[in-house]
């Protein structure tokens, strides 16, 4: 017995959901692909870690934990450590003992960090633009932005 939902309507034609998961996860491929190969192509580190920066950020103070860090992230929390470590290493983050918790760590942003996201927001915002900006209306980015909103919830 197959209990999978059915994914095309009769005629052959993908259902509406289908089709926009299909769409949605399409869109979502190409443009970051194209967005990573600009960064790489401007010799900046990739998106990845341009929303560690961001988060960190964005959270000001003395940092986050990792698990307050991690529900932010466009990536899977398995990689978080080791992309953690790796930007560490390069002097854009520092990682120390939690005083409230010792088996925590506490994520903060370096000056280099900073200046770091600055120079990756020169090459990536300017891209969101040209890829999501220009092709939409902006009645049909707000549209999207909504639409998106709701299924993030």
């Amino acid at each position: 017995m197959n209990d999978s939902p059915p994914i095309v309507r009769s005629g052959g034609a993908m259902n509406p959901s289908t089709r926009a998961w299909v769409g949605l996860m399409r869109a979502s491929r190409r443009i970051t692909d194209t967005i990573e190969a600009e960064m790489k192509a401007a010799g900046l580190p990739s998106l990845d870690w341009y929303d560690v920066l961001w988060e960190l950020e964005r959270a000001g103070g003395p940092g986050l934990r990792q698990f307050e860090l991690q529900p932010g992230l466009l990536l899977a929390q398995y990689n978080v450590s080791r992309l953690l470590a790796r930007m560490e290493k390069a002097g854009l983050l520092e990682c120390a003992a939690c005083k409230e918790d010792g088996r925590a760590r506490v994520v903060s942003l370096t000056k280099a960090g900073r200046a770091m996201r600055k120079r990756m927001w020169a090459v990536y915002g300017p891209a969101i633009e040209r890829h999501m900006g220009e092709p939409l209306a902006e009645r049909e980015l707000r549209e999207l932005a909504d639409v998106l909103g709701k299924l993030a919830g």
